[in-house]
């Protein structure tokens, strides 16, 4: 019996921007169609508004629920039968209403297994309301559906970086008050565990980030770093996990040095996410981390100002999918040993192997790597490796062990291989 092919729901966003643009260029080419199955959750005739008015070569079957779904072929669920008004580049309360309601109904379907991963388009969060909730955004919402009690933590990443934040999007003013070891220790742990289980990356290196900017006079321009973040890092390199830091994240990016490191674990959203957006000009997909179903989407509005023009680009929400189909495979790879009674047996050898292989040795206190317990602010040039950090980072498919590759994200229209069998990747 041939395999079903992974299913794949993508949710239309505001129905005035860019979201039926993005997966209609997507899907142009029909080899995507040999990748997966695609499920767009949206409105038949919006989809037909939007498919005339860019003079878009989309086809598409209509479906009514999970159960009609073929694949080879676009299939587009309704997740409502009224007319909507479009007006390109118009955030409205209808467009926003559009948008929650193909949410909603993927977040019902996913409960009753009818997908495999969950690819969203922008909405503008202003312009959504939903009674008895206030709405801030598609990752908060996902979590309050599916996240079961659990805390999602986006990351974000392009061709060179992947970083998490310990905080969210909050006021500066409040951030101080949330770096504490706890928070610091379990958004770590929970990078470790993503980064091992969907990225597969059996011995993942972090650079946590400090939260003051300057390493001089201990204590004098703030205790977060005594008091919280380096408590976390001794209590994760207790339990041999690949922490280190914290580091000035003038040094971490101005020298390079991010370049040594899987992920990188920022204090709060702009501090890692500024850099990451000077080091590169495509724009960075959001990955949910410690969600049960694997969810991605681009770190963008909707784009008003270029909504309804057919000149936006789809590379960047293709190489969302690809990250989804991706790590979506690597999640089951990973999980698979564990079905059977020698699973965890399996796992704790072979992560034991790679503590040994990979841990930093002493003689390497020189580079971005300090000599354990030796915490402060690190301002250390890596100059015992023997090179000089790249100020452009290009990944590898066999990386030296010393030094972590960069993200995985596809860059062109290739369908996601299988996984490596590599222990780094």
């Amino acid at each position: 019996m041939e395999e079903r092919k992974i299913r794949v729901a993508l949710t239309h966003g505001d129905t005035n921007g860019i979201g039926y643009e993005l997966i209609f260029k997507t899907f142009e080419d029909p080899e995507m169609l040999d990748i997966c199955t695609p499920i767009i959750y949206g409105s038949p005739k919006a989809a037909t508004y939007h498919r005339k008015a860019l003079d878009l070569p989309a086809q598409f079957s209509i479906v009514t629920n999970a159960s009609e779904v073929k694949d080879g072929r676009i299939n587009l669920l309704t997740t409502y039968d009224e007319e909507t008004k479009i007006e390109f580049g118009a955030p409205t309360q209808e467009s926003g209403d559009a948008a929650i309601k193909a949410l909603d109904r993927a977040m019902s379907d996913y409960r009753d297994g009818a997908f495999d991963i969950l690819v969203n388009a922008p909405v503008d969060n202003d312009h959504i309301q939903v009674e008895g909730y206030p709405f801030h955004g598609i990752t908060p919402y996902i979590e309050t559906c599916l996240g079961e009690g659990k805390k999602v933590m986006p990351i974000l990443m392009n061709n060179q970086l992947r970083v998490a934040s310990v905080t969210d999007c909050l006021p500066l003013n409040e951030v101080a008050a949330k770096i504490t070891k706890e928070n610091v220790e379990e958004r770590a742990r929970l990078l470790f565990d993503t980064l091992r289980r969907d990225f597969r990356i059996s011995n993942p290196r972090i650079a946590v980030l400090a939260l003051n900017p300057v390493a001089e006079g201990e204590g004098k321009y703030g205790k977060e770093e005594t008091e919280a973040i380096i408590p976390a890092i001794t209590a994760l390199e207790d339990d041999h996990l690949q922490a280190f830091g914290p580091y000035a994240a003038e040094d971490l990016f101005g020298k390079g040095w991010y370049t040594h490191f899987d992920a990188i674990l920022a204090m709060y959203h702009d501090q890692g996410v500024a850099p990451m957006r000077a080091l590169s000009d495509a724009d960075p997909i959001i990955y949910n981390a410690g969600l049960p179903v694997i969810s991605t989407a681009l770190d963008i509005t909707p784009d008003f100002e270029e909504a309804g023009k057919n000149i936006v680009s789809a590379d960047t929400f293709r190489q969302a999918l690809f990250l989804a189909i991706d790590t979506f495979r690597n999640r089951n790879d990973y999980e698979e040993p564990l079905k059977h009674p020698l699973g965890k047996l399996y796992h704790d050898k072979r992560e034991d192997g790679d503590r040994s292989r990979f841990s930093i040795p002493k003689k390497h206190a020189g580079s971005p790597f300090p000599p354990k317990r030796s915490h402060g602010i690190h301002t250390f040039a890596p100059k015992s490796y023997g090179r000089t950090p790249k100020t452009e980072h290009a990944a590898t498919t066999t990386p030296a062990p010393t030094k972590p590759t960069a993200p995985n994200v596809p860059t062109k229209l290739t369908a996601p291989s299988a996984p490596a069998e590599s222990s780094v990747q």
